[in-house]
């Protein structure tokens, strides 16, 4: 039984949601680490949503409503700690959510499909009922994708991901990423269109807040403001705030 008066109770919660994934085939083994990876950097911004963070979560939310064909991309980690968020956002912005794992397993499949499917996802992608085919110039586990989503999206989102597929998705695909990053200096933080340097618990609630803020925004003013947005100077601002936090 968790203590609510001990310091680190909100994460401790959230370690024991990533145990439970892990037992319940939702989360594999090397997902624990990478929480735990995560962790280690939400120290370094104070484990709170920085000033810089929000603007940029607002920018996200402004490229999610400009889409003509967003997804959400999901593994794992993102389904263990934010899967009712997420399916909020897509059925907000009806879009579909996209299964894509790097050790993926029908089982793992068939667990994380089934929380969407009780969450009242409209459309989940990424079952292995799924049509797929390969990315192009990406080769691994993450290669391949629905056709029906990431394939011809042009807005993926995609949480706590590797940096071969931000990279690929990005560069080589000229598709608009947004993910989620603790560490500013990794390769999907300085490879994706728009990257929040923040705990994935604390984007969902405001990026769903940003979306339905912005929903009657006329389309012009939202490209406004992604035209204001620039990913390299979000990332040098959120390397500023850590530095100044230990200054």
């Amino acid at each position: 039984m968790l203590n609510k008066d001990h310091p680190r109770y909100k994460s401790l919660v959230y370690r024991e949601k990533i145990v439970d994934a892990h037992k319940n085939g939702i989360l594999a083994d090397s997902g624990m680490i990478a929480h735990g990876r995560g962790e280690t950097f939400d120290y370094l911004i104070g484990e709170k949503t920085t000033e810089n963070s929000k603007n940029t979560i607002d920018a996200a939310a402004c490229y999610l409503l400009c889409a003509e064909n967003a997804v959400l991309s999901v593994n794992g980690n993102t389904t263990a700690l934010v899967a009712e968020d997420v399916a909020k956002l897509a059925n907000l912005l009806d879009i579909p959510v996209e299964i894509n794992l790097y050790y993926r397993t029908d089982e793992r499949v068939a667990n994380i499909s089934k929380v969407y499917e009780d969450l009242g996802v409209k459309k989940i992608l990424g079952t292995n009922d799924d049509e797929f085919i390969d990315t192009p110039d990406l080769n691994g586990p993450r290669s391949p994708v629905s056709i029906d989503g990431i394939s011809k999206a042009d807005v993926i989102f995609i949480p706590l991901e590797d940096g071969d597929r931000a990279e690929k998705l990005t560069i080589n695909n000229h598709k608009t990423t947004i993910s989620v990053d603790l560490n500013p200096l990794s390769r999907t933080a300085q490879t994706s269109t728009v990257t929040i340097v923040d705990n994935i618990v604390r984007v969902m609630p405001q990026l769903i807040s940003a979306v339905e803020k912005y929903m009657d925004m006329d389309k012009e003013e939202l490209q406004m403001k992604i035209d204001s947005f620039n990913n390299k100077d979000n990332l040098k601002n959120a390397i500023d705030d850590i530095i100044t936090r230990f200054n």
